[in-house]
């Protein structure tokens, strides 16, 4: 009888076991915060490889980051948008006749042709190992909605009693500038099941991040929260980024409750008025900047971009060196994720230095009580604090296009300085000299300084 009593408590405990490794323990409300306690950084294939990036360049990406980033707290690979069709083009998308892949579930597989390590239905878990055994962690985009190839041939959805996906879709609100998918209907029966069976899968390659696209314009609040739940339901902790374009601020807090990031404009690229209508876009997103939860300026167009992009020829940024300053300075104060979109190995010496100043990334790492100060004349000045140090840091602008340098000043009192204080460049480390009251530098249009202040 004991013998048959510790054999029914092993078969139980057997039975036990196997169940828990099929239905992962859900992560508590709120949890994914603590997954970006600070903003991600890495690298994106859209600058320069648009929907063509094929695996041997991912690898190259990921084997420079790790030799050349990692310590400075680069992390992050994406692959970027339509890894799932064979037969892309640069300039655009090939939408007449795109040869997808999808397994008999409706969700997108990566293209072998362009992803030899995906055969025999692997996915991307080997490049995820790849890139994990580097030290670094792994990222995929894709769109919302579900495969208009799914509701065609009426597939079935994973974990659902004969739901197919042509009873969850709506072609209202279908993508205007992608149309591989349809809306899914947020309330319908098979809706969460079917986000939860592509999460499922991104977790069993080992996705570490995903960035979700034509989600904030409009604002798709019904998808969030599937994607969010499915997320929170998959086992892993998947960073989450919605993209693109311009998230409505009245959508702020339903955002930062289900996002770690979040873009505020559509794709920058490398021109100068992309740069000040971002900073204009930016006012209202100051307060928002927390923990977990960050505001997203885009990826970097800076290095060699547009290999094989969606927008002009292959190059070099066309960013001057006082406008790629001005840009990184503004992306680190604002503590912006940090996506890099050009290619690494292709990386001049002065580009490799904007991502590997260990005091401007310490600020994007540690700065708090981001504030613009004021954003007017041309002029725009950004201040944040450190708590470890007691440290400011001021960052000036000038966004004009005058042909003399303006005088950028502030108040010290403004930012908190009373008496006198040490003032250093924080891109060159150089110190400044001491000041008190005011502080002032003459800046050339276009141009920026970034500075650490000390009492």
């Amino acid at each position: 009888m004991k013998k048959l009593n510790l054999f029914a408590f092993l078969f139980l405990s057997i039975l036990l076991s196997c169940s828990s490794k099929q239905q992962p323990q859900p992560f508590a409300k709120g949890e994914f915060k603590t997954w970006a306690k600070t903003p991600p950084m890495g690298w994106n294939s859209w600058d320069c490889y648009g929907p063509t990036v094929e695996e041997h360049e991912v690898k190259a990406n990921a084997d420079y980051m790790a030799e050349n980033l990692k310590d400075f707290g680069w992390e992050y690979i994406v692959v970027d948008i339509r890894w799932f069709v064979e037969n892309d083009k640069a300039g655009g998308y090939n939408q007449t006749d795109p040869r997808y892949v999808i397994d008999e579930f409706g969700r997108y597989q990566p293209a072998v042709n362009r992803f030899p390590s995906a055969a025999d239905g692997k996915g991307f878990k080997e490049l995820a190992e790849y890139i994990h055994n580097k030290g670094l962690k792994f990222g995929i985009h894709i769109m919302r909605g579900i495969p208009k190839v799914a509701v065609e041939n009426k597939l079935p959805i994973k974990g659902t009693d004969g739901i197919t996906a042509d009873q969850i879709y709506s072609t209202e609100l279908q993508c205007p500038w992608l149309r591989d998918n349809y809306t899914i209907v947020a309330d319908k029966p098979g809706a969460q099941e079917y986000y939860n069976s592509i999460f499922e899968l991104y977790a069993a390659w080992g996705v570490d991040f995903i960035k979700i696209d034509d989600l904030s314009r409009p604002y798709h609040q019904g998808e969030i929260e599937l994607i969010r739940n499915a997320i929170d339901n998959c086992g892993r902790p998947i960073v989450l980024s919605t993209s693109p374009g311009a998230t409505p601020i009245e959508a702020a807090d339903h955002v930062r409750e289900h996002a770690n990031m979040w873009r505020m404009v559509d794709d920058v690229w490398d021109t100068w008025g992309h740069i000040t209508h971002l900073m204009k876009v930016s006012e209202p997103w100051y307060s928002y900047i927390t923990p977990g939860t960050w505001p997203d300026c885009d990826m970097i167009p800076l290095g060699r971009i547009s290999i094989r992009g969606e927008r002009g020829e292959d190059r070099m940024t066309r960013l001057t060196k006082d406008e790629q300053y001005t840009l990184m300075t503004f992306w680190t104060i604002f503590r912006s994720p940090l996506m890099f979109g050009g290619d690494l190995p292709s990386n001049d010496e002065f580009t490799l230095s904007l991502l590997r100043n260990a005091e401007v990334l310490k600020m994007h790492r540690e700065g708090t009580d981001v504030k613009q100060l004021f954003q007017e004349d041309g002029k725009v000045v950004i201040t944040s604090t450190n708590p470890k140090s007691g440290a400011v840091y001021l960052a000036l602008f000038n966004i004009s296009d005058s042909e003399t340098p303006l005088p950028v000043s502030v108040d010290l009192s403004d930012i908190g300085i009373d008496g006198e204080c040490s003032v250093s460049n924080m891109w060159t480390g150089e110190s400044v000299g001491n000041f008190s009251g005011k502080f002032s530098q003459d800046l050339a249009a276009h141009a920026s300084g970034l500075y650490i202040i000390r009492k």
